[in-house]
């Protein structure tokens, strides 16, 4: 088995599990979520939608990173490897920074927050680059949205992105011209859902720090499989259209129509 049929079977795998159906515990964790934010004001929920809206734009469509240039003539095996190594180092540093802030208190922990959302969003930066796409292309930007959120998400939602990502290159042309035609309020509600069961008692005194510390690296680390498995599905898409392109082709030719 070569290295393209080794991680397709990996890609195949990994779409089972998303399309799965929920498991109870995945709905009961659901259902005690919706009913949290049920009592959370109006007023709270549309600060926390805009916060999060504005980072996110400032990060995908601002100055707030320098771009990578896409690399170019690397085989798949060679741009992975450097992909992995790239998802460990931010491993690493969002450790080191969960812990510090962790160790802080509450009010620095907070401050954890957006901290981390950069670390993620560079990440994929970086990933989009070692693939070989310009994350200049405000559509690859959005691509990389769709991985943060597919990420980050209930099964349900998950599922949707999912269907979203597949085939994007051929869906590029029907994407919104206006990014704020993005559906802000579920982002903001899935991230932050998810967010609060991983990372809530890195809010607690004394064991701050170690929480801190685990949660940043564990969801870095899903993160960065989810990106990996998200250009995969781009690649083997490609080859397949780039393969029924040439049978359709050779077909015409022996025809000779």
């Amino acid at each position: 088995m070569n290295y393209e049929q080794k991680i397709n079977s990996e890609l195949e795998f990994w779409k089972f599990k998303i399309l799965q159906k929920p498991s109870l515990l995945n709905k009961m964790t659901d259902k005690v979520q919706k009913k949290i934010n049920s009592y959370i004001p109006d007023k709270v929920h549309s600060a926390i939608t805009t916060a999060i809206k504005q980072m996110v734009k400032a990060v995908l469509f601002g100055s707030t990173f320098t771009t990578s240039k896409p690399i170019t003539d690397l085989t798949l095996m060679h741009r992975e490897a450097l992909v992995k190594q790239k998802i460990d180092n931010y491993k690493k540093t969002g450790a080191a920074e969960g812990g510090i802030t962790g160790a802080g208190g509450f009010l620095i922990s907070l401050a954890d927050f957006p901290l981390l959302l950069g670390i993620k969003m560079k990440m994929l930066f970086d990933i989009a680059a070692i693939y070989g796409y310009d994350v200049k292309d405000y559509r690859e930007r959005l691509y990389i949205l769709h991985i943060f959120q597919l990420a980050f998400s209930n099964k349900e939602e998950s599922q949707n992105v999912f269907f979203k990502m597949q085939n994007w290159d051929d869906k590029a042309h029907r994407l919104p011209a206006n990014i704020d035609e993005f559906d802000w309020l579920t982002f903001q509600q899935q991230y932050r859902d998810y967010i609060d069961l991983a990372k809530l008692a890195q809010l607690l005194p004394f064991i701050g720090a170690a929480v801190g510390a685990v949660a940043n690296y564990k969801l870095i680390e899903k993160l960065g499989k989810t990106a990996m498995m998200g250009y995969r599905m781009r690649y083997f898409s490609l080859q397949y259209a780039v393969s029924s392109s040439q049978e359709t082709e050779n077909r015409k030719l022996k025809t000779g129509n």
